[in-house]
């Protein structure tokens, strides 16, 4: 009983079975049907040395003999890969007579103190070793430890109860060295939880029986039903103690090493990292040539486009410059676009170094090219300082095309946020890059340098930079000022101190100047949504009916979304409202067309996601600005999905009406400006001034103008995860989006009516690949997603009477969504097992139902034309 670890006795030999199971599935499905493999032996352990001056200082051999490779689970001949096949045949000579080389270990008071093996033994057989010796480091009284095995640097905690012993391993703190990735945005991400226990029975004060369990559970955080597990156990059980061979008589360790094997090193008893080697895989050009049919831009909105996307950024992960230079160099105009999506989201040296080579920012005439690589640098899923630092290099260098310039520094703001996010905002690139833009804004000129700094700080969202944004938003002109608004309403609330809230007041009550109703309405909604005070609610509450026209509606309209959505500030809103100055019919009766609505698009178990809706008018009834946002949220993250805003000023001459007070010299300008996933796009102009607006209404086609079009990978989740009983996973999840939006805008003076049209069309593919590489044989699962879909939305305008009717549809068309499930295991010959399970349905098309009073709307609409308007209400 003097000993605190498990003890050997003399000249005796213990003889052990051993086996170690992988199991692969879907994260609620029963074992028994999972893909998986057995590697069963027997374990011989003797005494070699105890150290004459401590007892618990040991010296035990380890051998392992008999070593079959069988299935984990029942299966019938036909569908076992292992059938007929020895043991050598499936391993291989040399790695079995490397496996069945003995080790040595030293172990004091129970735990690992040195691990001999061979110096030039295959990684993979050694880390099978490292896994048996890992199971004999126990100890023998209860408490928490830091232990080395071959996990890495890991907390432990023991229960000890008589002869059992529970060692519990917390997996997530282990210190290994790993290699991986993770999504931007946690929505788009993977959650992982791990569990290592193992029951340890003892007997004559050494070990009876061991059984370990490791569990790896990963998650689709937007899906939570999409998903694997691994399961690794390991099992030890004493079958005999025969006589053995007799102690080695030494005063040190290292003469017992020497006399047993001067060929023995003491190795670590971390698992050392394994290349996989890929022996048949197609080159990337062979890879490409198989995929290329579906890259074609009227593909786009496929899902086989989308899981082709996908399935090319794997094959250039593991590419070298050259190879991917040359696909660039020899491809076409139409997919060249495409395979830059592709090359610019691999984000790996080699394909960072091959775009940069061939794209020239002098030549204009590539500009498509250069602005689909900047958009991909801005979607980056986990983006690098060398990439930020070589963006900034081109922007001080020359660039042909202003546009791109424009849209290079709107991406460093988007990459400077993400850096940020992820604790890199002291990086050199980083520190370098927003004092660039905020020196540069401060003597910024022209408005159009002004309006792509504040666009680059609109992504960037850096807390120093809105005392500028404020003096923007506050003493600039129309477009700038709304600019700079737009951009302190997207920091988080907790970021908007009270001067932010002083300031906003002031714009929205006019206390200094007179604002434009975009601006103003702006200010409103930052209030609102920044935890107001009773009284600032009570002011806005009481400017309504003494605004312009159509503002009164819009403010009326924003309210009473608070409260039918039930918004954070909703409670405040509902107090304000039993005063009955602020409360009453005068007020709330204003009439108009503007509007502000939000509701749900779906609710589930997982993430929800929403869309708002908001539309102010001038009083001559024409489109000020229409704003459609798309917000995914989960219990604790938020993701803007997309947002479409289309802008109009300075049309009243066209219909001869009068403009609004404060607008009286806008210029005539309409354009569109879009964030996706997060990031702000550099607007797109329809037309500006009334020589462009004039030539492009009598030449209108009403054809929509692509806004965005292109291949984005939205999850990019890597992790290599070490099992303990040797073997190596590799757990991999990606998804892609295959995207087209279309906006148009079409205008009849003769029916005096205008239309506006946003057609969203995406393909989602997800797939998730979850594999245990055990070098001669690989088991594993791939699980994935698939959906189409397009939202549709169109507004009507009708301006031959005040008010006039506006009717709003938004309509989702059905959907086919599509799902499989399939588990393997193979061998390098090429032997394989394979079973897919698969299920399609179809998704409901939805016409959204928005409020009632664009109901009534849109019947008044339908009801004056002939054609029949049954279809829509």
């Amino acid at each position: 009983g003097h000993t605190t670890g498990p003890s050997l006795n003399n000249d005796k030999l213990y003889q052990f079975a051993y086996s170690a199971d992988v199991y692969v599935d879907r994260v609620k499905a029963s074992l028994q049907k999972s893909a998986g493999y057995r590697i069963s032996s027997g374990v011989d352990v003797n005494l070699l040395w105890r150290n004459p001056d401590n007892d618990d200082d040991q010296l035990i051999k380890i051998t392992i003999r008999d070593v079959q490779v069988e299935n984990v689970n029942e299966r019938p001949a036909a569908k076992n890969i292992f059938k007929g096949k020895s043991t050598e045949k499936i391993i291989g000579k040399e790695h079995l007579e490397a496996l069945q080389r003995p080790i040595v270990l030293e172990l004091v008071r129970g735990k690992v103190k040195n691990f001999y093996s061979y110096q030039n033994e295959p990684v993979f057989t050694q880390n099978i070793k490292r896994g048996l010796a890992s199971l004999f480091q126990l100890q023998l009284h209860s408490g928490a430890a830091h232990e080395v095995d071959i996990s890495g640097k890991c907390n432990t905690t023991y229960h000890v109860r008589q002869d059992q012993v529970t060692k519990v391993k917390a997996l997530d703190s282990c210190e290994i060295e790993k290699q991986g990735f993770t999504s931007h945005n946690q929505i788009l991400d993977v959650s992982t939880k791990a569990t290592s226990a193992t029951i340890y029975v003892l007997e004559d004060s050494f070990i009876k029986s061991i059984k370990a369990e490791e569990n790896y559970v990963l998650l689709l955080n937007s899906r939570r039903k999409t998903g694997a597990k691994i399961v690794s156990k390991q099992r030890l059980e004493l079958k005999s103690v025969q006589a053995g061979p007799g102690l080695i008589a030494a005063k040190q360790v290292a003469s017992v090493i020497k006399t047993l094997d001067s060929r023995y090193i003491a190795v670590p008893l971390v698992a050392e990292p394994v290349k996989s080697e890929c022996k048949k895989c197609p080159s990337l050009s062979e890879h490409w040539q198989s995929i290329r049919e579906h890259m074609y831009p009227e593909k786009l909105s496929k899902a086989e486009a989308a899981r082709s996307f996908l399935s090319f950024i794997q094959n250039i992960r593991k590419a070298t410059k050259e190879e991917i230079l040359q696909i660039i160099r020899s491809e076409n105009k139409e997919l060249l676009p495409q395979v830059v999506d592709a090359v610019t989201f691999a984000q790996t040296p080699a394909s960072l170094e091959a775009i940069l080579e061939f794209l020239d920012f002098k030549d204009a005439s590539t500009s498509t090219l250069q602005e689909r690589f900047l958009y991909a640098c801005g979607f980056a899923s986990h983006p690098s300082e060398m990439l930020l630092k070589s963006l900034t290099a081109k922007f001080k260098s020359d660039i042909a095309n202003e546009e791109i310039r424009e849209t290079l520094v709107i991406v460093m703001g988007a990459l400077i946020r993400k850096l940020c996010d992820r604790e890199g905002c002291k990086l050199p690139a980083v520190v370098e890059a927003k004092r660039l833009i905020l020196n540069r804004l401060e003597k910024a000129k022209k408005d159009d340098n002004v309006r792509m700094y504040l666009l680059a700080l609109k992504n960037a969202l850096l807390p120093e930079a809105i005392p500028l944004l404020l003096k923007y938003a506050e003493s600039e002109e129309g477009p700038m000022s709304n600019v700079a608004a737009t951009a302190l309403q997207r920091y988080d609330p907790s970021f908007l101190t009270k001067e932010v809230k002083e300031t906003m007041n002031r714009i929205y009550h006019q206390n200094r100047k007179v604002h434009e109703k975009t601006v103003r309405t702006t200010a409103a909604a930052i209030i609102l949504n920044s935890n107001p005070s009773y009284m600032e609610v009570k002011n806005i509450l009481l400017s309504i009916g003494e605004l312009p026209l159509e503002m009164n509606k819009y403010m009326l309209s924003m309210i009473q979304d608070i409260l039918h959505f039930e918004m954070p500030s909703s409670k405040t809103v509902r107090q304000v409202l039993k005063d009955m100055r602020a409360h009453n019919y005068d007020r709330f009766s204003k009439m108009g067309s503007s509007s502000a609505y939000s509701g749900y698009i779906t609710r589930g178990p997982d993430v929800s996601s929403t869309y708002s809706l908001d539309i102010l008018y001038s009083g001559s009834g024409i489109l000020r600005r229409s704003n459609m946002n798309i917000r995914i949220f989960d219990r604790n993250a938020e993701l803007h999905a997309s947002q479409v805003v289309i802008e109009a000023q300075g049309l009243e001459s066209i219909i001869a009406a009068t403009p609004d007070e404060g607008e009286e010299n806008l210029d005539s300008f309409a354009g569109m400006s879009a964030i996706l996933f997060d990031v702000q796009l550099r607007p797109v102009t329809f037309f500006e001034g009334y020589g462009d607006l004039m030539s492009k209404m009598f030449s209108a086609t009403g054809d929509p103008i692509n806004v965005v079009k292109g291949l984005i990978l939205l999850t990019d989740y890597s992790q290599e995860i070490q099992l303990q009983s040797g073997p190596k996973a590799s757990t991999e999840f990606l998804g892609g989006l295959a995207i087209d939006i279309s906006g148009g805008m079409e205008f009849s003076l003769w029916y005096r009516e205008s239309k506006t049209n946003v057609k969203n069309r995406v393909a989602m593919f997800i797939a998730g690949n979850i594999e245990v590489d055990s070098f001669f044989v690989k088991t594993g699962m791939e699980t994935t997603l698939e959906v189409e879909t397009t939202l549709d939305f169109i507004s009507t305008v009708q301006f031959s009477q005040y008010p006039f009717l506006v009717c709003m549809q938004m309509d989702r068309v059905e959907s086919p969504f599509r799902r499989y499930v399939t588990k393997y295991e193979s061998l390098p010959s090429g032997r394989r097992y394979t079973a897919r399970r698969g299920k399609v349905e179809l998704l409901a098309g939805n016409e959204y139902p928005l409020h009632q009073e664009n109901s009534n709307m849109c019947r008044k609409v339908f009801g004056t034309k002939s054609d029949s308007s049954s279809n829509w209400f």
